[in-house]
């Protein structure tokens, strides 16, 4: 009897989700005949490269005034320790 109901468990965990399973909506390719009036595809190609190349520029900008920024501050820096360091002869 606990081998019977073993298994009648086990067989039913097993079929749960094989049930669960909803079947295909078709079986085969179907091609449309028509697009509905006024549906259409459209990408706006223009505005998202325009976007792109801006967003580009702003970052490549703004990382050459970080470099410029960082690159001034050294220099300063070279001039405060030159001053302050004797020169040898």
């Amino acid at each position: 009897m606990k081998r019977f109901v073993m298994l009648a468990l086990l067989v039913l965990t097993l079929a749960v989700p094989l049930a669960a399973q909803k079947p295909a909506a078709q079986d085969e390719f179907v091609p449309v005949t028509g697009a509905p009036a006024g549906a259409q595809e459209t990408i706006p190609a223009q505005r998202l490269v325009g976007i792109a190349y801006g967003f580009i520029w702003v970052v490549l900008f703004g990382y050459v005034w970080s470099v410029r920024s960082r690159l001034s501050r050294v220099e300063r820096e070279i001039e405060t320790v030159s001053r302050r360091v004797p020169e040898r002869k």
